[in-house]
């Protein structure tokens, strides 16, 4: 595994490895006051962001940190970028310096597969935090990693994505890698929130969220880009909440077992109801926990899988 750009087409072996791995590290970091392995030490891991983010960059950024690993944090206010350099160039620049991986967060679909490109004759990783409306492949990962823990294999189990899925990196990555992993995914969403050519993904779509959530093992729910939207999509987020917010109402009409998920940052009262975000059936936290233990395994997978077993 030499980049982790997309869940599009993976290998579920490669998947269920990485998920397996998270695991034995949040076990093997359990209880200790100081949470440090020597897994990475002498590797330098960049991350570049091009775009705002608070889980993403501070969990990659804790999880090199936890396996020792040298973390630099680059951000285009901060750097060169500024000054009109490119994106290639900068790359360039940082593998140069010694980078062994660059995890990259950008605006624009497809950048972090240039990247991998750009970075190939370096030998740097790359791995996708974010590339517009394309792909966010470790929250995909993340977001298993949680419902593996609260609902064991995801084979056939039910789990609906609802909400704005036109203009989510977060619902493609986990409609391919959920998927794969065996599980019945649906999506609900107003049809002004699903893109073109959804028809042909391997989901279910739906447009009335009550009618799905008896038989649901699982519902994420996910934030509406307001940021990326330049029209009318829906009515007045009042409408929304209406059709396709989760209230205590809705939580009642899920089975007991079920679990709700969001990727954050949520809009309370919108979204998601506030007593739903912190009742004991949200894992919401757990996903930020999850996100530092999938992200040092990827890291691991990406840096010291192969030369470990070499």
């Amino acid at each position: 595994m030499k980049h982790l750009l997309s869940t599009e087409g993976i290998d579920p072996a490669q998947a269920t490895a990485i998920l397996d791995t998270a695991a034995s590290l949040k076990q093997a970091l359990e209880g200790r006051e100081v949470r440090k392995l020597p897994t990475l030490r002498g590797r330098t891991v960049i991350t570049m962001f091009y775009e705002a983010s608070t889980r993403t960059r501070v969990s990659f950024e804790i999880a090199g940190k936890w396996m020792s690993a040298d973390v630099v944090n680059v951000s285009s206010s901060g750097s060169s970028v500024g000054k009109g350099e490119s994106l290639r160039d900068t790359a360039l620049t940082l593998a140069a310096a010694g980078a062994d991986c660059v995890i990259v967060r950008h605006p624009a679909s497809g950048a972090a597969h240039r990247l991998a490109g750009w970075l190939r004759a370096a030998g740097t990783s790359v791995v996708n935090a974010g590339d517009g409306m394309h792909e966010h492949p470790t929250q995909a990962l993340l977001d298993a990693a949680t419902l593996r823990e609260r609902l064991g294999d995801l084979r056939d189990r039910r789990i609906a994505i609802v909400g704005d899925v036109l203009h989510s990196r977060v619902a493609r990555s986990n409609v391919h890698l959920l998927t794969a992993l065996g599980a019945d995914v649906t999506l609900v969403a107003p049809p002004t929130l699903l893109p073109t050519g959804v028809e042909s993904w391997p989901v279910t779509i739906s447009h009335e969220l009550d009618a799905e959530l008896p038989s649901l093992d699982a519902v994420m729910l996910l934030r509406v880009q307001a940021e990326r939207m330049h029209g009318g999509f829906f009515p007045s987020a009042r409408e929304y909440s209406i059709s396709y917010g989760l209230s205590e109402r809705r939580l009642k009409l899920l089975p007991e077992h079920a679990v709700v998920l969001h990727p954050g940052p949520m809009l309370r009262g919108m979204e998601i109801a506030s007593a739903v975000a912190d009742s004991p059936r949200a894992a919401i936290t757990d996903q930020v926990r999850n996100g530092v233990h999938v992200r040092m395994a990827v890291l691991y997978h990406l840096l010291a899988h192969e030369e470990e077993n070499a």
